[in-house]
């Protein structure tokens, strides 16, 4: 008949990925006349369970390159943006001690980024995966019937063999 043995170990009991858009607007010192550019720098992120939810929280430096006085000059601007987002994901168990995993699968990218009476508006997509583990136990079977021990020998030929040796011999052959 078999024992049983529980093992606890950390397994992924919760994982889920969603896209969110970001929009905003800033509005520059100078009148734009055209986008440059827009990109996305310095992401950071993370994330914490409470209740039935996982809240996100996150920033990262959007930096829009435009031009203005009739295409003439250009600048960029520099805005830290800040995001909280909260995420429902189903639970596979109850395990009371938690841990959030968020990991961006896709960066955050400018998707639509124009000018409006003198305002710059943005779109930003990002893809974030976020995973719960917890603690789980694991049921294996012990098989009662347990290999016999394999008998060691000594090698007592060996060491007959190497008290045997003639040191003399040896020395008389280094000398030839």
């Amino acid at each position: 008949m078999a024992n049983y043995r529980e093992i606890v170990t950390k397994t992924v009991i919760g994982k889920g990925k969603k896209t969110f858009i970001d929009t905003g607007y800033v509005k520059p010192n100078n009148s734009p006349s055209t986008i440059l550019g827009c990109w996305i720098i310095n992401h950071n992120f993370g994330g914490n369970k409470t209740g039935d939810s996982v809240n996100i929280n996150g920033s990262y430096d959007l930096n829009i390159w435009y031009s203005f006085d009739n295409n003439s000059k250009t600048d960029v601007i520099k805005q830290n943006v800040t995001y909280n987002e909260v995420v429902h994901i189903k639970n596979k168990s109850e395990s009371s001690d938690q841990e959030v995993i968020v990991r961006s699968l896709k960066q955050p990218t400018c998707s639509k980024v124009d000018i409006e009476n003198g305002t710059i508006n943005y779109v930003i997509e990002k893809e974030l995966g976020i995973e719960l583990v917890g603690n789980e136990k694991v049921k294996i079977a012990i098989d009662d019937n347990e290999d016999p021990w394999d008998e060691i020998l000594d090698d007592t030929e060996d060491k007959k063999i190497d008290n045997e040796v003639d040191e003399k011999f040896i020395k008389d052959q280094e000398t030839l």
